[in-house]
């Protein structure tokens, strides 16, 4: 018990120190560009895109950032302004859906699967998700100014260039400190699973799930891996049990659809946390809209192989 749990917070601190040398910077520069000419040109220019999807210019920058980087660095530029509750609701979607892009797709397309169909599908859920939560939440307390936990979202006045450079110093710690409150509970977690054989068990019990998605049995430690630990943390294990299970291609496939629009559900909902948005919401639309999207194109294979037989009988 001891071993597990001085395991998993040294796995906390290994992921903490990782995650805040991105975060640290991205918050501290992006807080320093927002005091220059740079910035507020590249939002002019990218605002009329954001409008579609109902978000102001700066949006733009968590995005770029999320997709080119990771999560963290998108979340890391989301806590540098000021955006509304449903604004940050959007991001947080968006960047659920569409997040580390070339590495993370790099990692699935090891697994046989095209990068661009994985990129394709990711960035297609990101904007779909983000038109479909402006148009259908008006209202309802989303207009009010989101509270990013200990940093705060009000006007701060700033006298020069020191002021600025500590402020941004400042909120850049605060963001590394909460995700870190976040992640070591999150590693202990995981590191039971992991010891305790819980994970193999969670992928018998998620048999019958693969079978609903149009996918045999021995897809579920794939599902499971990727759910859990993630594309990037987990690609050693799901390309290990794509061998060793003999996962046809097709359930490869399939498999990859659905992980790469949900994986890692339990990381990539609670580090939103701290930015004060609803994420059970957040959860449940992304399953959703991945277990549709894998069963339609499921089915869709299916019929087209049946008529395939069908046609080579004629």
């Amino acid at each position: 018990m001891t071993g597990i749990v001085t395991r998993g917070l040294l796995q906390g601190l290994n992921v903490s120190w990782t995650l805040g040398k991105i975060v640290f910077p991205v918050t501290f520069i992006v807080m320093i560009l927002q005091h220059t000419p740079i910035l507020p040109a590249f939002i002019k220019l990218l605002s009329p895109v954001m409008g579609l999807i109902g978000l102001p210019g700066e949006a733009a920058m968590p995005l770029v950032l999320g997709n080119a980087l990771n999560l963290y660095a998108g979340i890391g530029a989301i806590v540098s302004f000021d955006f509304t509750v449903k604004e940050v609701f959007i991001l947080a979607m968006m960047l659920s859906f569409s997040h580390n892009l070339f590495i993370e797709s790099s990692v699935a397309s090891k697994v046989g699967v095209s990068w661009w169909l994985i990129s394709g599908i990711r960035v297609g859920l990101a904007l779909t998700s983000g038109f479909i939560i402006n148009l259908v939440w008006q209202g309802a307390g989303g207009s009010e100014p989101a509270q990013y936990g200990f940093i705060s979202s009000s006007d701060v006045v700033l006298n020069g260039w020191f002021d600025i450079v500590l402020y941004g110093f400042q909120t850049a710690i605060i963001a590394v400190i909460q995700l870190s409150l976040v992640i070591f509970p999150l590693m202990l977690a995981m590191q039971f699973l992991r010891e305790k054989g819980w994970l193999t068990a969670l992928s018998n019990r998620f048999a019958p799930f693969t079978k609903l998605m149009g996918m045999e049995k021995n897809t579920s430690m794939t599902l499971v891996t990727g759910l859990t630990i993630g594309l990037a943390f987990g690609a050693g294990v799901m390309i290990q049990a794509v061998k060793e299970d003999g996962v046809s291609r097709r359930d490869t496939i399939l498999a990859l659809i659905f992980l790469v629009s949900c994986h890692a559900v339990i990381e990539d909902t609670v580090v939103f946390i701290p930015l004060g948005i609803p994420v059970w919401p957040l959860l449940v639309i992304r399953l959703l809209m991945a277990v549709v999207l894998t069963m339609t194109i499921a089915f869709i294979w299916k019929r087209t192989e049946k008529r395939k037989e069908v046609y080579h009988e004629y």
